[in-house]
């Protein structure tokens, strides 16, 4: 069974541990989880080719886990704020994969909405982890059963009907042990009805030399008109593999906007799965992956249109240079039903070098006439002849070249809705192409790549 032997062998030793440092929901999915596990394997490489992320390799190390929950201290006020210029944001952060709310959080919030560990859920929001954990999330995909064993707590964000939060929050992730450690973290996103929200996801490494590994479940349901927008920005290190699978689900006229960007990581692999359930909804997946060294980035969707009259767009872009690779792998399925459905999906990537790699699978599967669908994807290289005249008129090719690669990137940023992030996200791909420090504004983080 590969690397999944290790962590079901572990969770057999150690159930009567995790139960007791986790909460009743959470534990009482384990059983269906190891059941979902049996016979199973993780994704691996050789299955669909080389360049395809191998999560059996990313998990296969013996990476330290918090089981006993130890407290790794952490100056969360000061030490892990985001900076991002002209965005106040309200702010909670994990380390590893415990959660710590900035003490003033709560107390922000409009009365009603939900923003705290799932440990605490209970207390302020009785019945929303029974009612919504494991239930969106696919627990017959063996990296959201593993997660669903082992994940002791997680984060939820509950928004009540008819509220809408004008300030955006922030959730940062921060890898701070000590020792090499793998972190199971969990997040669930509830909008009921006619709610509104935005919230800024940053991955982030402290100790840059240790080796780490995340794996990531988040679960988002939107109730009929509720808006959300999500931006997910890893900057983390050569050392840091991160394992992170969305599910979502929409119903009557809900709006989602998903973006994730990675600007530095190890390997990672991203997961967005989106169940367009209800009528007259709007879909709107973006991404951009910045690889270099032997870096590896992989994105998957999958959006399902069950309902009519939806709106969907998937736009990805990858800049691959020196031996880093990519993979993109997308499909847009429509019901028979789902009549008048539109959707549209784009994939653009430049290799920057002649030994970078980039793997691209779009797929339109159409089951309903009455509908407009289209795909495409592109891989090339820079152009010469817009390098040559940059350089003729007197600029160094080495900035002539990040600037035609920072000008690819821009359709991508634009579709961030939130305000200074958009500004925020050209300065941090900017210093990404230049190889600058990449800690962003006040985080202390400093993993510029050697």
């Amino acid at each position: 069974m590969g690397a999944i032997k290790q962590y079901i062998d572990l969770y057999i030793d150690q159930k009567s541990v995790i139960d007791a440092n986790s909460t009743g929901a959470m534990n009482s999915m384990r059983d269906k989880a190891l059941a979902a596990l049996e016979g199973k394997e993780l994704p691996d490489k050789s299955v669909e080719g080389f360049e395809k992320t191998s999560i059996d390799d990313m998990m296969a190390p013996d990476y330290g886990i918090n089981i006993q929950r130890i407290n790794i201290p952490a100056d969360v006020a000061s030490s892990f704020h985001c900076g991002v210029p002209n965005l106040s944001t309200m702010l909670g952060v994990v380390v590893n994969d415990e959660f710590h709310p900035v003490d003033s959080l709560q107390k922000r919030l409009p009365e009603g909405c939900v923003f705290t560990s799932m440990k605490n859920a209970d207390n302020v929001c009785p019945g929303l982890l029974q009612k919504y954990y494991g239930t969106i999330a696919d627990l017959e995909q063996p990296g959201v059963a593993l997660n669903t064993l082992l994940s002791q707590n997680g984060v939820v964000l509950y928004i009540p009907k008819g509220m809408k939060i004008d300030k955006p929050l922030q959730l940062v992730n921060i890898f701070n042990s000590p020792v090499p450690t793998m972190a199971f973290r969990r997040l669930l996103i509830v909008l009921d009805d006619d709610a509104s929200a935005q919230i800024l996801l940053c991955d982030h490494t402290q100790k840059c030399n240790n080796a780490y590994q995340s794996s990531q479940v988040i679960e988002i349901a939107l109730g009929e008109n509720a808006s959300l927008d999500l931006c997910d920005i890893e900057e983390s290190s050569d050392k840091t593999s991160r394992y992170s699978q969305l599910f979502a689900v929409q119903h009557q006229r809900s709006r989602l906007a998903l973006n994730g960007t990675t600007l530095l990581c190890g390997t990672t692999r991203n997961e967005y799965n989106v169940k367009v359930e209800g009528h007259e909804c709007e879909t709107l997946i973006a991404g951009m992956a910045i690889a270099s060294k032997k870096q590896h980035i992989d994105n998957n969707t999958l959006v399902t249109h069950l309902g009519t009259h939806c709106h969907s767009r998937q736009l990805f872009k990858y800049v691959i240079d020196e031996e880093a690779s990519g993979a993109f792998e997308g499909t847009i399925f429509v019901d028979e039903k789902a009549k008048f459905t539109e959707a549209y999906q784009n994939d653009k990537n430049l290799l920057a070098s002649g030994t970078a790699k980039m793997h691209c699978k779009p797929q339109l599967l159409i089951y309903c006439d009455d509908v407009k669908c289209s795909h495409g994807a592109s891989t090339g290289q820079l152009d010469m002849n817009a390098l040559f005249y940059m350089r003729s008129r007197g600029i160094d090719e080495k900035l002539a070249r990040t600037m035609l690669m920072q000008a690819f990137m821009s359709d991508v940023i634009d579709t961030v809705s939130m305000p200074g992030l958009k500004e925020r996200l050209h300065l941090l791909v900017e210093k990404r192409f230049e190889n600058k420090d990449l800690s962003c504004g006040s985080c202390n983080i400093n993993c510029k790549e050697s």
